[in-house]
């Protein structure tokens, strides 16, 4: 899809909209699983704030909504970025706030944590959270994610959403063509399930290492961004795994 024109758009807080559209995905996981997650979502975070800076330079602090159950990132984030974000968490219990559409399309970055996918789509779509999510993509806001929030965004994943063992799922919200698999070297199971779904007919995809970062603009994956040597992403289609070249960032 064509990246949008810069449009006001109606009942929205007044920003200028970027011109792109962009998907950080990471994924994570594994042994130490809170420090992983205050230092690898910090790298994420940060290449996100690079990123949104870059299309609008001119916001002197970039607004950074936090979808994530863990409220020890949510914490940790804003004591790292206070300085350079405006960060701020949303939540969906008891309810979202009234005017979840407007608190979505204010924001420079949204960025999803780690959880259940499965669970978290239901609950978006109750909400018309979706909806919104897509909007705001099509205006420009940088989405990014890790685990749950790294395969959200495609049309298909594989997530252990529904029990211990592994599970291919069709439902996403499809910004993102085919399907996306996250721990790819951690956890022993997920390659060979993968590439025996796609195998089977599931749809193509990519997948990544732990902690490795693959960048969307619009639909088209521009790198992958890797803070541990050795550690990449892949293209994943029937018969092949192509590992793609990645750049490193400590």
């Amino acid at each position: 899809m064509s990246a949008p024109e810069r449009t006001q758009v109606a009942e929205a807080p007044a920003r200028v909209l970027p011109r792109r559209r962009e998907l950080a995905n990471w994924a994570f996981e594994g042994p130490g699983y809170q420090y992983i997650t205050l230092t690898v979502d910090a790298v994420l975070l940060i290449v996100a704030l690079v990123v949104a800076d870059q299309i609008n330079p001119a916001d002197s602090y970039l607004p950074v909504l936090l979808i994530s159950p863990l409220a020890v990132l949510f914490l940790a984030s804003r004591r790292l970025y206070d300085p350079y974000a405006q960060i701020s968490r949303l939540e969906f219990f008891p309810w979202p706030p009234a005017d979840l559409r407007g608190l979505v399309l204010g924001q420079d970055v949204i960025m999803v944590g780690g959880g259940n996918t499965a669970n978290m789509l239901a609950i978006w779509r109750v909400h018309g959270f979706d909806r919104i999510l897509r909007e705001a993509w099509e205006q420009g806001v940088v989405l990014c994610g890790s685990s749950a929030g790294m395969i959200c965004w495609f049309e298909a994943s594989v997530t252990d959403s529904f029990g211990p063992q592994l599970a291919a799922m069709s439902d996403g919200l499809g910004f993102l063509p085919g399907s996306a698999c996250p721990h790819y070297d951690d956890e022993e199971l997920r390659r060979p399930f993968y590439r025996d779904a796609v195998e089977r007919g599931f749809p193509a995809g990519y997948a990544a290492d732990s902690g490795v970062g693959l960048h969307f603009v619009g639909t088209e994956l521009v790198e992958v961004i890797s803070p541990r040597e050795g550690a990449t992403g892949y293209r994943v289609e029937p018969g092949v795994e192509i590992p793609l070249p990645a750049r490193f960032v400590s």
